[in-house]
């Protein structure tokens, strides 16, 4: 069964970008068919990925615009990767203003999803830093919201926009989306403000937020430059064993859940 991530928050540095890529590399690297789905103007996950992004044919604003079929979007990523690409450039900067005056304006990614969905285990969409309609998009195609937070004062209050952004589209959009779980990046330990902060995001959120932890890394900063995947460009990195630990506690998380719904429930005993 197929799963698909919205990653997304409306503050931009937080590794969103970062997180989308290399969570897209590690799946990859357990053996799962992945496509990464790069829904912002800046096209960073793109290029991010390896690849050029003038260089598709066609990209998301195509697929978006119903000018092309999805399938016909996806392109490779290097082999090393392992996973595939629905690139973004700047031609998406007009989609949004675009999208204003279509037919089903917010399902328009979800329904070009829904023809190549089964070709893949997971699928992850990389969101813009703001609450648009292309953000829209992503939270009504997708199952799940992967939230990263990087452990500052200010991520706490932009966290509360985004949660009632997500309850409004689940209730008027999209009724299954939930949040998958809220990733703290960027982490330096030895920063008393970012212990308090991860204090608190446990308190408010318990187990929804992973336990991984993504470090601040130089190889991980480095690695966007060099069109690669941590796990690509440095696999003994703390950046790239923190992506891969990442993917591992997600498959275990998903796996509970089909058990749990696998299982049948015990009877209540008669009073």
């Amino acid at each position: 069964m197929t799963t698909v991530f919205a990653i997304a928050n409306q503050k931009g540095g937080v590794g969103k970008t970062t997180s989308s890529v290399n969570l897209a590399a590690s799946l990859a690297a357990t053996r799962k068919k992945v496509l990464l789905v790069d829904i912002d103007p800046q096209g960073n996950a793109t290029s991010g990925a390896g690849v050029d992004k003038y260089e598709p044919e066609y990209t998301v604003h195509d697929v978006l615009m119903g000018e092309v079929n999805v399938e016909d979007a996806v392109v490779d990523t290097p082999k090393d990767s392992g996973f595939d690409l629905i690139a973004a450039n700047g031609d998406l900067t007009a989609a949004e203003v675009q999208l204003l005056d279509m037919k089903m304006r917010e399902f328009r990614l979800r329904n070009a999803l829904a023809r190549i969905r089964a070709n893949y285990d997971y699928i992850i969409v990389d969101c813009p830093p703001s609450l648009n309609m292309l953000t829209v998009n992503a939270l009504t195609a997708a199952d799940s919201v992967i939230v990263p937070i990087q452990c500052e004062y200010y991520a706490l209050e932009g966290l509360t926009s985004l949660m009632n952004t997500i309850e409004k589209i689940r209730t008027v959009l999209n009724p299954k989306l939930h949040i998958g779980g809220l990733l703290r990046t960027m982490y330096d330990p030895r920063n008393s403000l970012s212990n308090d902060v991860s204090n608190q995001l446990i308190s408010h959120f318990g187990d929804k937020v992973y336990r991984t932890i993504i470090p601040r890394n130089v190889r991980l900063a480095e690695a966007p430059s060099h069109g690669a995947p941590v796990i690509t460009y440095d696999p003994k990195s703390r950046g790239a064993v923190s992506y891969l630990a990442l993917a591992g506690e997600i498959l275990r998380r998903e796996q509970a859940m089909q058990n749990a719904k696998a299982s049948p429930q015990t009877p209540q005993s008669q009073a």
